[in-house]
């Protein structure tokens, strides 16, 4: 807004408006909420918009308030016909309408899809930057085997974002790996309130799951009745969860990975569930689980 030949008024007015809404957008996304004391349904919006920009904070979003009776340069400026009026600023322009987001999910949907698409920085993002890394180099310590150190790597990003969900399936995983089956229970257990679809959660309760199997010490039984009779999808089963157990997962796969071959559903589909429980915490993205699914959607559609 050019500030030459305007009143003095004027003047400050934009520069109010510079100091608490286009400068703070610049690296935050400022919702402009325009309203008047006289506006009954900016008072019923009002507070959802304090709510909303309150749980997005960390997010980088800010919420600035115009009262278009003290403020009417600004107003006017923004050409502000009906009140309410709310707009989603960033970088000093205008990016969205959002006054006909009217409830908290109508926001909320909203402002995430705005938040996918623009570099805004908050803190959330800026403390997913530092953590990545960190996520990174646990994963790598955990896949060479060390389940201690990598239990300590987890604990101290837990030290940073207590309820990071990666972090969280990393630490589970990692007592897993160091043979700490109840204390990996216990991470999993009581997880803050959204958390329990997480993928990343999912990922530890697979792996708590086979964590879990009875150890079997001798399969040489089972194999024999295996070969006695192929179809014993019962005893082919033990004999994958005894080489789970044993830390066999090729021969476990390829027992499981057979019983679907002979009967896809055998069992309310155990075998593809504990099949699918090993792809899963393994990491779907393991060569080895990529090599497993490809077998199993041979059998399945090939």
């Amino acid at each position: 807004m050019a500030t030459l030949g305007l009143r003095a008024d004027e003047q400050e007015a934009i520069e109010k408006f510079r100091r608490e809404a286009v400068e703070p957008s610049m690296t935050s996304l400022v919702i402009l909420d325009f309203w008047a004391e006289w506006c009954g349904p900016c008072k019923q919006l009002t507070p959802i918009l304090e709510k909303v920009a309150a749980d997005y904070a960390d997010r980088g979003v800010v919420l600035v308030k115009i009262n278009v009776d003290e403020d009417k340069f600004i107003a006017a400026q923004f050409k502000i016909q009906s009140i309410p009026t709310v707009y989603a600023l960033f970088q000093g322009q205008p990016v969205a309408d959002l006054s006909s987001a009217r409830t908290e999910s109508q926001l909320t949907r909203t402002l995430d899809q705005i938040l996918a698409q623009l570099p805004v920085q908050g803190e959330a993002t800026q403390r997913e930057a530092e953590i990545e890394p960190l996520i990174a180099m646990g994963e790598e310590v955990l896949a060479a085997g060390d389940g201690p150190r990598g239990a300590n790597i987890f604990r101290q990003i837990l030290d940073m974002a207590p309820e990071h969900p990666a972090a969280l399936s990393g630490l589970a995983r990692a007592l897993l790996a160091a043979g700490e089956t109840d204390q990996a229970r216990e991470a999993l257990a009581n997880l803050p309130e959204g958390l329990e679809t997480d993928p990343a959660i999912a990922r530890a309760r697979s792996a708590l799951a086979l964590a879990e199997i009875a150890p079997s010490a001798e399969t040489g039984e089972l194999e024999q009745r295996v070969a006695g009779n192929p179809d014993d999808l019962q005893a082919r089963f033990d004999l994958a969860e005894a080489f789970t157990a044993g830390g066999d997962r090729d021969r476990a796969a390829d027992q499981l990975l057979e019983i679907i071959r002979r009967e896809r559903g055998w069992n309310d589909d155990a075998a593809r569930t504990r099949l699918l429980q090993m792809l899963e915490a393994i990491g779907l993205e393991d060569p080895w689980a990529a090599a497993q699914r490809r077998r199993l959607s041979e059998i399945l559609f090939g």
